[in-house]
Formats: C-alpha cells, structure tokens, sequence
C-alpha cells in the first residue's frame, strides 16, 4: 500500500533516490540529476523546521513521489512555489492527485495567496493535473528548454488561493 504522508528526515534518502530517478529521465524537470545528499538534507531539514507543505508517497519506507510548495524570497513570500514528481513505474496510479491535493490542503493553512509552478509544454499528463486543480495560465516561455537536441515551452501557472 502507498502512503501519503509529511516527509520525515529518513525520507531524505529515498527522497534523492526518487528525484534524481526522475531527473535522469530528461523530460519533466529541470535538473538533470538530484543534488547531492547534503544539499537534499539541508533543504528538507529547512522546509520540516519552517512547517513547509512537504509531502511523498512512499511504498513501504521507499519513497515513490514527492510534492512540496516552499515561499518564494523577499517580497514574494505570500506566493508558495510548487514541486512535484512521481517515480516512472508508480505514475498512472493517481499519486499526483493524492499528493497535491495534501500538499495544497496544507499551504492552504499557510499563509500563501497563491501558489505558482512551471511545468513543460510536452508534460500533457502534468499540464492536465494542475488545470484539474484549477491552476491557470499565467504566460508561456517559448523554446525556453533545450535538451537533447530538443526544444520545450516552459508554462508558467498559477492558483490562487483568495
């Protein structure tokens, strides 16, 4: 069975693991690999102390998916900025659903008036998933993304939340 849950520091490492799986993948996210495990530590330590919506899926302690929304810097922190991605064998499963309906029911708790994210024109699946939860349009960044020879939008959408 897969949960559902906050994300604990011994999720960290599973946490790597799952994001640098999807990163190697080329085609949802913006690093081509994870950061190290250091660097994971510290962002995640930050985001449990700061009570930060930081969700994963795990199957049994294996951690599966993730989806976070941390406050943009400076005059931006009213706007919570969203990412997420699931492990290629447990897509279709409608883990996206789950955890960003968890993720958004927490930063809703917050303080955030709206919570942005970009996302990859060729993402149609993704691209669907947000719509779904009413994320709009805000503009678009044509040919933003060269890899492997090929090109990709970046869109840029948004939710608000009052």
């Amino acid at each position: 069975m897969i949960a559902i849950r906050p994300i604990t520091p011994d999720d960290i490492p599973g946490l790597r693991e799952a994001l640098d799986s999807v990163a190697r993948e080329r085609r949802y996210l913006a690093k081509l690999e994870a950061p190290s495990l250091e660097r994971m530590r510290d962002f995640i330590g930050h985001n449990i102390a700061q009570d930060h919506a930081q969700f994963v899926a795990a199957e049994n302690e294996r951690v599966v998916g993730w989806c976070d929304i941390t406050p943009g810097a400076h005059g931006e922190k009213h706007v919570g900025k969203l990412g997420m991605g699931v492990v290629k064998d447990y897509r279709g499963r409608r883990l996206g659903r789950k955890l960003l309906e968890a993720t958004l029911a927490k930063a809703r708790t917050k303080d955030f008036e709206k919570i942005e994210l970009q996302v990859y024109s060729s993402n149609s699946a993704g691209c669907a998933l947000y719509r779904k939860f009413g994320f709009t349009e805000e503009g678009r960044r044509q040919r933003a993304r060269l890899v492997d020879g090929i090109y990709d939008d970046i869109l840029l959408l948004a939710l608000f939340l009052r």
